[in-house]
């Protein structure tokens, strides 16, 4: 089984490097919990992993920092494999990620493995790599809740997802945050392998096997700050305690429900069920943070019925319980 990882001008060593760490962290896991001879073990083992490095014309690049980063191989000198990964790329100037020659020119390269089978993923900026492969086009994806938008304006084909930590489509992967090439080596290993051998992989390393929401890190309010209609819906979610539909909150805007399903469609991809239940989350993650108010009190001020009903749309959410965030965030 052949891993590539491809870097290019501005990728930080902590991805590339880390990426073949990790694997190799998986492969010293696996061997030390190996099933016995009689036992029935997986033929895709990660013992026979192969994982390259690589750039598009085989030369070391240049990483963020300015240094030298030395890589195995050229495209040109890979002709299947089963995963091809690219990890983050340092922002240009103006603070977005760059769009170079050599980042469209793998565009075929890439279409053509993932045709043929192989899983093709990304995390933080590398994501606009396969946005300018044409992978992303009419496909769920992430990246770092703050290119939310920049990823949304090059490529509207594409249906982002604001604060997925990792989504994979059509064995497209992408990840959000610049350290989440770990999120996307472990799910390689459990697309590729199975869930067990991630499990002991991420022991074996000590990292955490089940990303967390990026919606958990970025700040409140972030994503409807880009528009004034933004904040008036967020501000209609708020000031009603009460059990909100698509309905109640175009009424509040004195606006139809057509228009409002489109408009927030647009403007950050959402549906109204969507927008309300991401308020109402944030608002809860915002008095949770507090010392006073209790569960029930919190599902509330949410806008939720009962306290079992939030406690459940909690975890779908954040990925861990109300009591067990606020113990979270206070560690933080």
């Amino acid at each position: 089984m052949k891993i590539v990882i491809l870097g290019f001008e501005g990728s930080p060593p902590s991805g590339m490097l880390g990426l073949v760490d990790l694997f190799w962290l998986a492969v010293q896991a696996a061997n030390r919990t190996a099933p016995p001879a009689s036992g029935c073990a997986n033929t895709a083992a990660p013992q026979s992993w192969e994982v390259l490095t690589a750039s598009v014309d085989g030369k070391s690049l240049i990483d963020g920092q300015g240094r030298k980063l030395p890589v195995d191989v050229a495209l040109h000198e890979v002709e299947r494999c089963d995963a091809v990964l690219i990890p983050g790329i340092v922002s240009g100037e103006d603070a977005l990620p760059p769009c170079s020659a050599p980042m469209r020119k793998v565009g075929a390269w890439l279409r053509e493995q993932h045709a043929h089978g192989a899983l093709v993923g990304a995390s933080c900026a590398g994501v606009f790599v396969l946005g300018e492969a044409g992978l992303l086009s009419g496909r769920r994806c992430t990246t770092t809740w703050w290119l939310h938008e920049e990823l949304q304006r090059r490529y509207p084909d594409a249906n982002a997802v604001w604060g997925s930590a990792l989504v994979d489509t059509d064995r497209v992967v992408s990840t959000g945050g610049p350290l989440s090439w770990i999120d996307l080596a472990l799910h390689v290993i459990r697309k590729l392998v199975g869930p067990e051998a991630a499990r002991i992989a991420a022991d074996f390393a000590v990292v955490d096997s089940t990303p967390l929401q990026q919606a958990l890190y970025a700040p409140r309010g972030f994503l409807n700050s880009r528009d004034p209609f933004l904040l008036d819906a967020e501000q209609a979610v708020r000031s009603t305690s009460n059990v909100m539909t698509a309905r109640t909150l175009a009424v509040k805007l004195a606006t139809s429900e057509r228009t409002l399903h489109r408009r927030l469609k647009a403007l950050i991809n959402e549906s109204p069920k969507a927008f309300i239940t991401r308020i109402r989350f944030e608002t809860a993650c915002v008095l949770l943070e507090g010392k006073t108010a209790s569960i029930k009190r919190v599902a509330q001020q949410s806008g939720y019925e009962d306290e079992s009903s939030f406690r459940r749309a909690f975890v779908r959410y954040a990925g861990m319980s109300p009591s067990s965030y606020r113990v979270w965030v206070r560690q933080r």
